[in-house]
């Protein structure tokens, strides 16, 4: 095997060249990085309190993410120019270690992937975090930065190891909640899957991530509008039963929004308060009337969204991804 046909980025010479991806099929694609910057606790706590004379020292990361991954091209010599259809960037404020958590997510429908741009937005805003307040402390460390996961195009799906992000696993029966960050509060359960349909009465189709919006629910879900039943959620350990019955039963056939594990969901009143990652929802409703068209109750005779599903309204928006925290609020 010679070098230009191990490495796509050499040519026959052994140079460097832009791959051709003309002739490759436009995918959706998406790509999440990592990164933390590391602080003492003082330097910390000016980014929680706002206390940092340059401004909001997260609103200017993450601005400066955004731009950086639509310039990544520019920056990065044989990137190809993409056309985003989509770019956030995180943060989370963490004592032990104590720093800025970084998460990038860029997205695109196109002919190439986009992990340097999702690395590109977390490395330029902790370098943006590090020039906020370098006037008060300049010992501060970027690291981690990294690829977690990415999805689309012939390589298929990464998931970097030890990271829990598996919206299209089928069956997540070795997922188990997290240990929480020191000084928070522990899980209650744990995100498995989020799904949506683009149509009532259908299974649901599972989704790296979902976006909820206070008085909509779930956007581009069939069931999204200003009712009770904003948010349908299950525990997997209920679909884990009749998997007796169906083997292959995924995330989704019961037509809920959020599969979750480890927390009896129908045990908790109307009126519980669940925070789901950065998310807030508040239940409205336990059970429902099977559709009378049910697939799987025609096939197995019973059906667990009735009994064990439970219905919310979304309180505080933002994103939910397989992997996120469940808590009641108490």
């Amino acid at each position: 095997m010679t070098q230009g046909e191990d490495l796509t980025h050499i040519n026959e010479q052994g140079r460097a060249r832009m791959v051709d991806v003309s002739a490759k099929e436009g995918t959706q694609r998406v790509a999440r990085a990592a990164g933390f910057v590391h602080m003492v606790p003082a330097t910390l706590e000016l980014v929680r309190t706002g206390g940092c004379k340059k401004g909001d020292v997260l609103a200017v990361a993450q601005v400066a993410g955004i731009m950086a991954a639509k310039r990544c091209w520019e920056l990065v010599p044989m990137c190809h120019p993409i056309q985003l259809t989509g770019v956030d960037v995180r943060f989370e404020l963490s004592d032990a270690p104590c720093g800025v958590a970084i998460e990038a997510e860029c997205r695109c429908c196109g002919q190439t992937g986009v992990e340097m741009e999702a690395l590109t937005a977390a490395s330029v805003a902790g370098l943006t975090i590090y020039d906020m307040l370098k006037a008060v402390q300049r010992d501060m460390v970027i690291d981690d930065v990294g690829l977690l996961e990415k999805s689309g195009g012939k390589s298929g799906h990464f998931v970097r190891d030890g990271f829990v992000a598996s919206a299209m696993i089928t069956q997540v029966a070795e997922v188990t909640v997290p240990d929480a960050p020191l000084g928070e509060k522990p899980a209650d359960g744990i995100v498995v899957a989020t799904s949506i349909s683009t149509k009532k009465g259908t299974r649901k189709v599972p989704q790296e991530s979902i976006r909820l919006e206070v008085g909509l629910g779930v956007a581009g879900d069939a069931h999204a509008g200003a009712w009770h039943r904003m948010v349908s959620l299950l525990p997997e350990e209920s679909v884990d039963e009749m998997r007796e019955l169906l083997p292959k039963l995924a995330a989704g056939d019961f037509a809920e929004n959020i599969l979750t594990r480890g927390l009896s969901l129908k045990d908790l009143p109307v009126g519980t308060v669940l925070e789901v990652g950065e998310c807030e929802l508040a239940m409205t409703q336990i059970g429902k009337k099977c559709h009378s068209d049910c697939e799987i109750h025609r096939i197995t005779g019973k059906c667990v969204m009735p009994t064990d599903g439970v219905f919310a309204v979304v309180t505080r928006g933002g994103t939910v991804r397989p992997g996120d925290p469940v808590r009641i609020r108490r």
